[in-house]
Order: structure tokens, then C-alpha cells, then sequence
């Protein structure tokens, strides 16, 4: 069976563009790099090209998460595994996948309606080391584990979520059941995962924007003191 290695990179779209670059490069540290067009830009964290893209479109809210399989023969074997699944995948062109800076994509749709994209090839480079937008003790943790994870969003129900990402190969289940004021009973909490990280993707219900919360690991704990007192320092509001 063929599995998707690591999340791999993400489009959100932004209504302030300049806004975010302030925030990517100043709070959180990303290198903010500059699109292909005046309306996007790259955020870096790592030696790849990019592993976010930023597009102005006004909605605030995660619109695509790419995911890695190791490669050409993975990934046709993906497509093969998916279609065989019931699902509908449309293979991009070259110059889509340019455009993302891999060598092959794929597009789909989970059961909520999320675009999710599946590439191998990612364009890596050496030359170029990652140069953070503010002074940090020490570096992303990326590596094996990817970009990090993301809390979605459902509109399916936790089943159909199962089934759909069990097509590429990851593993998980409800490992957990988490009270939440307001709610009739405890909310069950589904993880997913495919590399060594704890999870690659988390599903809880139904909420006004697809993503609760991306995670992004870094090397150092004091990193993390430093984002937190950044964060505050900004006025940013910390939900714990």
C-alpha cells in the first residue's frame, strides 16, 4: 500500500498580506520570500523552496495542504490506490507543479471538501540555508517529521475521515475524548499520522474555518519563550 510520507507544505489565504508577511517573519521567525506575483509570497523554514504559501484572497483560512509520497512510483501507485478507492484525482500539469515547486502533483478532495494535494519531488536548496525573518536560538524541526501538523475542521463525520485517510496510508483513530464548554457531551478527537511525528493531521467537528491550529516544532525550548513573549509583546491573543 502506498502512504504519504509528511505534510509537506500548505496554502493559507490572507486577507492583509503585508500583515502576515509582519507576522511570519517577526513573530514566528519564517523567511518571508517574495511570489510570483504581487498578490502571494513564500514562507521558508527549512531548506526547501517554501513550505507555506501566502495568497491574498481575502478568506483567512487554510485552503490547501500538500502531503509527500517518497516518489515517481509511489506516486503513481497513490493515484492507482485512490481512484481504486472511489476517489476522483486529477494529476496537474508541469507547470502547476512548477508553480508549487515539486516535480509531480496530484489534486483531490477530502470528505469535508478540502483541497488536498499530493506531490513527490520537492525542490530542495542546499544552496540556499534557511535565513529566519528575526533572531532565533536555533532551528525549525522539520526533517522526517515535515512541516508539522494541522487541526482541521469536519463537516463528514469522523468515520469518513478515517476511511478517506486510511486511502493514503496514514494510521490513527480517536484517541481521546476532550470537554468543551457548551457542548451537550465530550467531543471525540481523531489523530492521524504517517512519519514519526504524534500526528500529522487532527479532526475534531464542525467549526467557522477549516483550520483550528497549525503546529510548527522548533529545535530549542527557548524558541518557544521567545515566540511566546513576541506573541504578547504584539498583542496577540495566546488561547490555552
Amino acid at each position: 500500500m502506498a502512504s504519504v510520507t509528511e505534510l509537506g507544505y500548505l496554502t493559507l489565504g490572507v486577507s492583509d498580506l503585508a500583515a502576515w508577511k509582519g507576522f511570519a517573519a517577526n513573530v514566528l521567525g519564517l523567511e518571508v520570500v517574495e511570489g510570483d506575483a504581487p498578490d502571494r509570497c513564500w514562507l521558508r523554514m527549512d531548506y526547501w523552496h517554501h513550505r507555506i504559501t501566502l495568497i491574498e484572497d481575502g478568506s483567512d483560512d487554510l485552503q490547501v495542504t500538500g502531503l509527500r509520497v517518497a516518489g515517481q512510483d509511489e506516486f503513481v501507485e497513490m493515484a492507482a490506490q485512490l481512484r481504486d478507492g472511489g476517489v476522483t484525482v486529477t494529476v496537474l500539469s508541469d507547470a502547476e507543479a512548477e508553480a508549487r515547486g515539486v516535480l509531480a502533483v496530484m489534486a483531490l478532495t477530502d470528505p469535508n471538501g478540502h483541497a488536498v494535494e499530493i506531490f513527490h519531488g520537492p525542490l530542495v536548496q542546499f544552496d540556499k540555508p534557511f535565513h529566519p525573518g528575526r533572531r532565533m536560538h536555533g532551528p525549525f524541526k522539520t526533517g522526517t517529521g515535515g512541516l508539522g501538523h494541522v487541526m482541521q475542521s469536519t463537516k463528514a463525520s469522523l468515520e469518513e475521515n478515517y476511511a478517506f485517510y486510511r486511502l493514503l496510508g496514514m494510521r490513527g483513530g480517536i484517541q481521546y475524548k476532550l470537554d468543551v464548554p457548551g457542548a451537550p457531551g465530550p467531543i471525540p478527537l481523531m489523530f492521524m499520522h504517517c512519519n514519526d511525528r504524534q500526528h500529522t493531521f487532527a479532526f475534531a467537528g464542525p467549526g467557522e474555518k477549516r483550520v483550528n491550529h497549525i503546529m510548527m516544532e522548533v529545535e530549542q525550548m527557548a524558541d518557544v519563550g521567545l515566540a511566546h513573549d513576541l506573541v504578547k509583546k504584539a498583542g496577540l491573543a495566546i488561547f490555552i
